[in-house]
This record gives structure tokens, sequence and C-alpha cells, in this order.
């Protein structure tokens, strides 16, 4: 059980994890670009990008998306669906039972989007998202500076644990697909605590919790019961406290089984 005084890393993917939409699909609907969902399918099933990375490759080397500005993604930051009370999560996690959560954003989406969308909850040098490079004269997307997919979210929540000074198993981290499976097992091996907030095959197996909730407060539920060892009832009441009630808190545990019939199944003989 965690101690009062302790500093934490929250680390938050953001597409489909602190949003409902995926930052490439609003983006090619602000430009009226069709089949976003099959060009991204195209890339992952030839694997020629890490997964989470396949917007980035289609700004660089698609020619409908090569006229995409910076102005276009702060545009679609603007129009990003965000799950309810993330304002209330960064305030409650400032201080959470005399400990210091400190709240950042690692995500491939491109850093405009990002900065745009969580304009006055998030700093923006908590927001860490996929930068590019611009040419000076025609705004034209140049190179990528970063891009934190797959391995990349890996470096950049060991880059802030070393410069934060935070302890192996002091860091959660929040994610919704494929591409934090590898900052996940990551974060388990440091003993972490990781959270799935979608019911996606790759990481649900993973991740140490899995919490389905329209409200990005409900991230805290494991947070209060893994770390702190908060009963139902006292995290009923700090939810309640802060204007938020558990009107359907269900613990379910799924098994997902395919059974199928074998070419060579055994005779069965009655005698």
């Amino acid at each position: 059980m965690a101690q009062t005084g302790k500093q934490f890393l929250f680390v938050s993917d953001f597409d489909q994890t602190l949003s409902f939409n995926d930052s490439g699909l609003v983006l090619s609907k602000l430009l009226g670009i069709d089949n976003f969902d099959q060009r991204v399918a195209g890339l992952s099933r030839i694997h020629l990008v890490q997964q989470g990375g396949e917007l980035t490759y289609l700004l660089l080397h698609d020619p409908e998306f090569r006229r995409v500005r910076k102005e276009h993604l702060s545009a679609v930051g603007k129009q990003i669906r965000l799950k309810e009370n993330i304002p209330l999560l960064a305030t409650l996690l400032r201080e959470l039972e005399g400990n210091e959560f400190s709240f950042h954003v690692v995500s491939a989406a491109p850093e405009e989007v990002i900065q745009s969308a969580l304009e006055g909850i998030l700093p923006p040098d908590h927001i860490h998202g996929t930068r590019f490079r611009y040419d000076a004269e025609s705004g034209e997307i140049e190179s990528i500076v970063r891009l934190p997919a797959g391995y990349g979210k890996v470096a950049v929540v060991d880059e802030l644990r070393t410069r934060m000074r935070i302890r192996h198993d002091s860091v959660v981290y929040v994610g919704d697909g494929s591409s934090d499976v590898h900052v996940m097992l990551h974060v388990n091996r440091l003993d972490g605590l990781t959270i799935a907030v979608s019911e996606n095959k790759y990481i649900t197996p993973i991740a140490k919790r899995t919490i389905l909730s329209d409200d990005a407060c409900s991230v805290l539920v494991p947070i209060l019961e893994d770390l702190f060892g908060w009963n139902t009832s006292k995290i009923r009441a700090f939810f309640e406290s802060h204007g938020l009630a558990l009107q359907e808190w269900d613990k379910i545990q799924t098994d997902s089984i395919t059974l199928c019939s074998t070419a060579a199944a055994p005779d069965i003989v009655i005698n």
C-alpha cells in the first residue's frame, strides 16, 4: 500500500483513452479525405510502421495528407470529443491521499492536436505527442522529430521517470490499444500499475486492471483500490464528495472462448 507524501507518474494515451475519436479520422473528415480506416488497416497488415504511427506515415507520404499544415492539426484538436471530467481528473491527481501524481500524456497523435484538445487542462510540457519539423516557408511537414509509438512510448516514460526521480513501482499507465502493449509490459515489469480502458484483445490480458467508462475519473478506482487499499465504501464516498456518484460498478471477468470441430476427431465407440 502506498504511503502518504509519495510522488507518482501518471501517464495516459490520448486517442480513445482520453477521447472518443481517433485524431486521424477527425482530420480526414475535416479535409474531406475518404477511406482513412482502410488506409490505416493496409499499413497495419504490411507492418510498414510502428503500431500507432500510421497517421504520421500518411502525413509524410500520402499525397492527399501532404497538404496538412499545423493549423489543420490545431483545428482537429478543437473537434475531438473528450471523455467526461478530464479537468477534474487532473485536479484530483495533484494531491490524492496526500500524494502527488504528475499527469502526462504520451501518444502517437500529433502534438498540436493534443495540445489544442487539452488546452487549459494540461500544460504543453506535459504533452508528449508526435512532433514534426515544418518547412519555414511553405508550412509543409518536412520530417519527424519524435514519434511516441510502440517502443517510442517506453522511451518517453523512462525519460520522464528518470528526470522526475520517480520510483519504478510508482508509475501508472493508462491505454486502450495494441500500440500500448510495449509500454504496459515495461510498466508491469517495473511493478507499476497498468490500466486498460477498452476490451482490446491485445492489452486486456496484459493490463493489471481494465476499466470501461465514458468518464475519465473512472481510472481513479484501481488507483484507490490497488495503490491505497481503499474499500468500496470509501471509494464511493470519495467520488460523492467531488460531485460524482458511482451509479453502476460491475466487476466482471470475461472468458472469450471459440470452439471448432477438428477434422480428425476420434470415433466414439459405445459398447
